[in-house]
């Protein structure tokens, strides 16, 4: 019997947070500032969506654009402000000048979460060595989800990436969810479900307007349904 398949759609504010649980998504990515690739927003927006919802919030922690952790201090006193409103999962992920993990960054990080559960966002795919990223973050706490689409150009040109990563499943390293986003389309799940991969991240796909315009429920139910009905080990014709 197949599990569900998660579906995670980017928030910026509490309509697009109805919009996506009424179109079925699992889970929200909350953010803010597009514009930057997605920063922190305020603890108030998070508590506002978090009284709007009942599906799994994970909030951005970012400050600037780019990869680099930038201030980590004021990092974990956002941390500790949207702790204190209630979050309890996170969105993370710095790289150093070696293109390796930021690893001073990302334990001071996790330390302040205490045992909540994170995803490494696309900062992986930015990095000198995926395999080697991932052994090193291997054993840090909390870390359940890699945000990525296997290359920097999006999940047409990481699509043989992230079909070698999950054949890889129980290694040493890899033993954290795939959440494929990042120029993902409909067309490319059911290759990727077939391969073993249940996790599913949207943003733009779920706002067939702009970045202007809201959430679409619609859209999301479309997402819904091709996810669910892709299921792993399903027989795709290339």
């Amino acid at each position: 019997m197949s599990t569900r398949a998660v579906l995670e759609v980017i928030a910026l504010g509490v309509e697009d947070a109805i919009a996506a649980q009424a179109g079925g998504a699992d889970r929200l990515e909350l953010v803010t500032d597009m514009a930057a690739d997605g920063l922190t927003p305020p603890a108030e927006t998070f508590a506002r969506i978090r009284a709007a919802v009942g599906i799994s919030l994970r909030v951005m922690l970012r400050l600037c654009d780019g990869f680099t952790a930038g201030d980590v201090e004021a990092l974990v006193r956002a941390a500790r402000e949207l702790r204190a409103a209630g979050a309890e999962e996170f969105v993370f992920g710095f790289l150093g000048e070696d293109g390796g993990p930021d690893l001073g960054a990302v334990e001071r990080l996790v330390a302040e979460l205490d045992g909540c559960r994170w995803t490494f966002h696309r900062a992986i795919d930015r990095a000198a060595d995926r395999d080697a990223l991932r052994k090193q973050l291997a054993e840090v706490p909390g870390l359940d989800a890699y945000l990525t689409a296997g290359s920097p150009e999006g999940v047409d040109e990481g699509l043989p990436t992230l079909l070698a990563e999950v054949a890889r499943q129980g290694e040493p390293g890899y033993s954290q969810r795939l959440l494929v986003g990042g120029g993902l389309r409909l067309e490319h799940v059911p290759r990727l479900r077939a391969a073993g991969i249940d996790a599913f991240h949207i943003g733009g796909a779920a706002r067939p307007h702009g970045w202007t315009a809201p959430v679409s429920a619609e859209a999301v139910r479309e997402w819904r349904t091709v996810v669910d009905g892709a299921q792993r080990g399903s027989r795709v014709t290339s």
